[in-house]
């Protein structure tokens, strides 16, 4: 029985519970991402390249020249498709960029949180005001 209790002491340690959170929403942030970037910013860096589309950019090993990706896999040629490694590339940027934003903004909360308060204005100390009670007292007595 002690491995059971041992194996669901791990399982619902906070440091496990965040973790499996954290994979929940990162597998969710990919998909927005991936939206993103497929939805939004590779058609404009398309326009910007005059309508490449880098997800069929390859170089086929065997020497023929070929129309398109799919008729060189339908021809069983080797190939090296560069294109999907540049959008790889252009996907890890993007999701190191909004990771970024995303912990650069935890940052500043976290700061505005952490700073203290403005300390109360000080008034005099117990000494100064004896002080002040004794020198009046001398004043009127004199």
């Amino acid at each position: 029985m002690g491995f059971f209790k041992d194996f669901k002491e791990f399982l619902l340690q906070k440091d496990i519970v965040m973790l499996a959170t954290a994979v929940v929403i990162g597998a969710a942030f990919n998909k927005i991402v991936s939206s993103v970037v497929a939805d939004v910013i590779m058609p404009i860096i398309g326009v910007f390249t005059g309508g490449i589309d880098f997800s069929q950019k390859f170089i086929p090993l065997d020497g023929n020249h070929y129309e398109s990706l799919e008729a060189a896999q339908e021809a069983q040629a080797a190939v090296i498709t560069y294109g999907n490694l540049i959008q790889a590339i252009i996907y890890f940027i993007i999701i190191g960029f909004f990771i970024f934003l995303v912990l650069r903004a935890y940052e500043r909360m976290k700061k505005k949180k952490d700073v203290p308060a403005a300390p109360a204005p000080k008034g005099p100390t117990q000494e100064e005001l004896l002080t002040e009670i004794r020198d009046e007292l001398k004043r009127q007595n004199s």
